[in-house]
């Protein structure tokens, strides 16, 4: 190669090195570090972002996704996992991304509508066709033929609902924690694996048949009914739940040095818009707006709900009474294995 020839291929080298570095600047990444159940939704929410962001700006935008328990999930945020933004199963864990590594300010919850939850859930039952234990009630958790599926409260945001949830209901039927601690604590004793994430409690029902009843998130026992196990579960409503209020934020440690702090906040305020809104609709969470949630009436069931503020004082009282090490539900597994 003669010394023209030698410098023309450095000059294209160089050029097309630039205008790569072009085009990857020109697209933007964002990591969404979220909890299991809400791959499917995230999934085609992607794609909808993807289309608007592109029309609003021309700007190309990849999304990638973490999931897992939603305490694991925040555990590994604060430890250094780069998310953009992360969209988990409860404020405490987000709340521990400010106390545990100042990533987010404390005032977190007040950036977005509705607390920053773009949609609510609840804790239904999910059990096998023709409900061969006639399952109903919480009530029916406790009894000794009944084997529970559940994940482990320590690891799963989804699991700490359910805990409260079934809490929440010995509470008001009986009239006292001492009551409650023994109702919750027999649930307990009749779970035989406690899998570290949602998805995996769903997987040990579904896939491997352990179980008479799943206790889920309303959007999971939606999914097992109609894809994972067509014909083969049926949803049962218990008497009263839980109002579950999975939370939103953007990451600002990460963003701003990232430089995606904009996208980042304009992810999680389109999550609010109506066509995102009847996404979460179809994907069988609980939409935040009215007009859309009205919409979708018919496929949720009427089901009296309580709080974590109104029943444990917010879920920092309700974390360090029940889940933080030594709590309550440690108790329980301790006084179970001695049961035994």
């Amino acid at each position: 190669m003669n010394l023209r020839k030698a410098g023309s291929w450095v000059l294209m080298t160089t050029l097309l090195t630039l205008t790569a570095g072009q085009v990857d600047a020109q697209t933007a990444t964002l990591l969404n570090v979220s909890y299991d159940p809400t791959r499917e939704f995230y999934r085609e929410y992607n794609e909808l972002f993807v289309k608007h962001w592109a029309r609003e700006t021309g700007q190309a935008v990849r999304i990638r996704q973490s999931h897992g328990g939603s305490g694991s999930q925040a555990r590994a945020v604060i430890d250094g996992l780069d998310a953009d933004v992360v969209t988990l199963a409860l404020a405490y864990d987000i709340d521990a991304l400010h106390a545990q590594a100042n990533r987010v300010p404390e005032d977190w919850q007040q950036r977005l509508p509705n607390n920053s939850s773009p949609y609510t859930s609840t804790i239904v039952f999910l059990v096998r066709k023709g409900n061969p234990k006639a399952i109903r009630d919480w009530a029916d958790l406790v009894r000794e033929d009944v084997q529970v599926i559940t994940p482990n409260p320590k690891t799963s945001g989804g699991a700490r609902w359910n805990y409260l949830a079934a809490w929440g209901y010995a509470l008001q039927r009986y009239g006292n924690d001492d009551a409650a601690y023994e109702f919750v604590r027999r649930i307990y004793a009749n779970v035989p694996v406690l899998d570290p994430a949602a998805r995996g409690a769903t997987n040990t029902f579904v896939q491997r048949r352990i179980g008479d009843v799943f206790v889920a998130w309303e959007n999971e026992a939606f999914l097992a009914v109609e894809q994972l196990g067509r014909g083969q579960f049926e949803i049962v409503v218990p008497s009263q739940s839980i109002l579950a209020e999975p939370p939103v934020t953007w990451v600002d440690s990460n963003v701003d040095r990232k430089g995606t702090r904009e996208i980042s906040q304009a992810y999680l305020e389109f999550l609010f818009s109506e066509p995102a809104q009847r996404l979460v609709g179809k994907h069988h969470y609980r939409p935040a707006d009215s007009s859309v949630r009205a919409e979708f009436n018919d496929r949720f069931p009427e089901v009296r709900l309580f709080t974590v503020d109104e029943v444990f004082g917010g879920w920092r009282q309700a974390q360090a009474a029940h889940f933080d090490d030594g709590g309550l539900f440690d108790r329980m597994l301790v006084e179970n294995m001695r049961r035994r």
